[in-house]
């Protein structure tokens, strides 16, 4: 029977609590002292690791980089290059019917794509 108590004890202990539902928006401020709050670090100390973890993302989506940053079981941060368009002339305006336009050319650019991971949809549910 030890052993029967002994194991529904460390699966109450690895089942994690539900926590309540955060009703406003929280301030980089208040992110901080949650954080510090919760895991009995200081608030400068919190801070150093986000600011850290910006820099972080930031040499992996940079020119020449990787171009990728995944923070486990949360978020996959991509950077996308998104080819250049040529100019087109005499194009149906869709707003216009009967009427041509012309649409001019748009170069390469490079956008930040934020991909939600499973652990992070489950969140939403």
């Amino acid at each position: 029977m030890a052993v029967k108590k002994s194991a529904a004890k460390k699966k109450a202990a690895a089942t994690p609590k539900k926590a309540p539902a955060i009703q406003k928006k929280y301030t980089k401020t208040e992110i901080l002292n949650e954080i510090a709050q919760n895991t009995e670090l200081s608030k400068k100390q919190v801070a150093a690791v986000i600011d850290e973890l910006g820099v972080l993302i930031e040499r992996h989506i940079k020119k020449r980089a990787v171009g990728e940053f995944t923070l486990p079981g949360l978020l996959k941060i991509k950077s996308v290059v998104r080819p250049a368009r040529p100019a087109r002339k005499g194009v149906p305006n869709p707003f216009k019917p009967g009427e041509l336009m012309d649409i001019p050319k748009k170069p390469a650019t490079t956008r930040v794509k934020v991909l939600p991971l499973k652990k992070l949809k489950e969140y939403a549910l």
